[in-house]
């Protein structure tokens, strides 16, 4: 199968919204439904408050998340996957068997 080379676009464009380290695990843990800022840092062991902030606005600006505040005191805000981030879910699983396949560990 020859890949497209378009500058910008396909593979590199894709890689863009979920190359950067943290960016596929978030989209791991959204794909079992929405979550608060709070359970997203536990379940990802080692990021920084910081760095899942900049991931999720950046997800969202690319259209994989959405951000819905709640208007209380203290503010709730929850996040989950957009349909074209719920789309990723078939993309992962395969990553996952892949690497599952050449690191060893076979399911």
């Amino acid at each position: 199968m020859k890949m497209e080379k378009k500058p910008g676009g396909g593979v590199e464009g894709a890689l863009r919204i979920i190359g950067p380290k943290w960016t596929v695990l978030v989209i791991r843990e959204l794909l079992t439904g929405t979550k608060r800022f709070g359970e997203l840092e536990r379940s990802l062991k080692g990021v920084s408050p910081r760095t899942l902030s900049l991931r999720l606005t950046a997800m969202e600006k690319a259209g994989v998340v959405e951000r819905k505040v709640f208007a209380e005191v203290p503010p709730r805000v929850e996040y989950k996957l957009t349909q074209s981030g719920r789309a990723l879910d078939p993309i992962l699983r395969a990553i996952e068997r892949w690497g599952s396949v050449h690191t060893g560990r076979t399911r």
